[in-house]
């Protein structure tokens, strides 16, 4: 599949009834009444995992009540089959369960479901989303490219430094990586990352605000690139293939091609491939979300990282704790994906953001309905 720009798409009409991701008895289009300080819930449905937040505003930002993210590999077999397997489907619907009984458990009011690049490309998501929600009363929408972009965009706007004139959002997901090139230049600095929030609205035009200059939605994902030379048995081989194969399918990206200056220039990062490679660096037996988001890493940094999962070998890496056994057999692709982005761009430096679809649809939900305060982020 060639890479995707439907610009000024709508969520794509393949399988959803009801724009929101609701239990049947709520009212989607309901504004929340005034001063509403409910719970909100997100739920991300990618390639290889099901990922959860409820949080409640605050300030600028929000609190995490509860959380859930489950490896359910939707996306396994659909790159031979087309179709979505019926143990993938099983596995997803279990852990779709789970976050039905923790919406309940908490009554959270707001939520919204959304499912990316293996429910778009399967024959049979249409089935699989209907019986979501016969069985759990869940609506899922399977929402387009530019739309995840946009998400994985303003869930890292906390993270822009206001010296950033020049903003690179990559998003390493399952089935498709998402890239978007901002241009901050004619925004005031204090004002760049509330600029960044406001693309919730869409990537159209804002006079004084965030210009999108591009954004490409290509459809190698750590799952999809790894089942597309899983035939290469020699490891560095296979790596480099996969490395060399996404810097291909970037050649219509505007700013590959553009000459680009390090001042000003900040490419933030959000995937587990990017907080596995941050965790490996730091030596972290235990993941700790609070020592990695927003760490910054330089690319000789990355480099060696990557050389030592290579040197380690696939036993190695999956015996290797900082690595995990849900990630092992993704992290080469990932990481191939990751220096294909960091061999390109004039820069020195990754910012890592733990964050991603989930904390932007909650970002988006709580802008669009007021409850987010205009203060700085913290």
């Amino acid at each position: 599949m060639a890479p995707e720009r439907p610009r000024g798409a709508d969520a794509m009409n393949l399988a959803v009834e009801a724009p929101i991701g609701v239990f049947r008895d709520k009212d989607p289009s309901a504004p929340p009444r005034p001063g509403f300080r409910g719970l909100y819930a997100a739920v991300d449905l990618g390639t290889n995992a099901c990922r959860m937040l409820i949080a409640q505003p605050k300030g600028s930002q929000f609190v995490v009540v509860d959380s859930f993210s489950k490896t359910v590999q939707l996306g396994a077999g659909l790159e031979a089959s087309g179709r979505l397997g019926r143990a993938s489907m099983g596995r997803t619907m279990q852990a779709l369960r789970i976050c039905q009984k923790k919406i309940e458990q908490h009554g959270v009011s707001r939520m919204r479901f959304v499912a990316t690049e293996a429910c778009r490309r399967a024959r049979n998501s249409k089935e699989f989303i209907r019986q979501v929600r016969r069985e759990t009363g869940l609506v899922v929408e399977i929402i387009p490219p530019e739309e995840e972009a946009r998400l994985a965009v303003i869930s890292c706007a906390p993270l822009v430094n206001r010296s950033t004139e020049q903003l690179l959002v990559v998003d390493i997901g399952g089935g498709s990586t998402e890239l978007v090139w901002i241009d901050l230049s004619g925004v005031v600095p204090e004002d760049r990352a509330h600029a960044i929030m406001r693309l919730h609205r869409g990537f159209q035009a804002d006079p004084g605000g965030a210009r999108v200059v591009d954004w490409i939605s290509v459809p190698l994902g750590v799952a999809t690139l790894k089942d597309q030379f899983q035939d290469v048995e020699d490891d560095a081989a296979r790596f480099a293939l996969m490395s060399w194969f996404f810097e291909e399918n970037l050649a219509s990206f505007s700013p590959y091609n553009a000459a680009q200056t390090r001042a000003g220039f900040q490419i933030i990062g959000t995937s587990g491939t990017v907080t596995t490679v941050a965790a490996s660096f730091l030596g972290l037996r235990r993941y700790d979300r609070t020592k990695v988001d927003g760490l910054q890493m330089t690319s000789d940094q990355i480099d060696s990282v990557i050389r030592e999962y290579l040197s380690l070998g696939p036993e190695g890496r999956r015996t290797d704790p900082r690595i995990g056994r849900d990630r092992h057999t993704l992290i080469m692709s990932g990481a191939a994906i990751l220096q294909a982005l960091m061999r390109i761009w004039p820069t020195d430096r990754l910012s890592v953001a733990d964050r991603g679809l989930r904390e932007g649809l909650l970002y988006a939900q709580m802008s669009a309905d007021g409850v987010l305060e205009d203060g700085p982020f913290e």
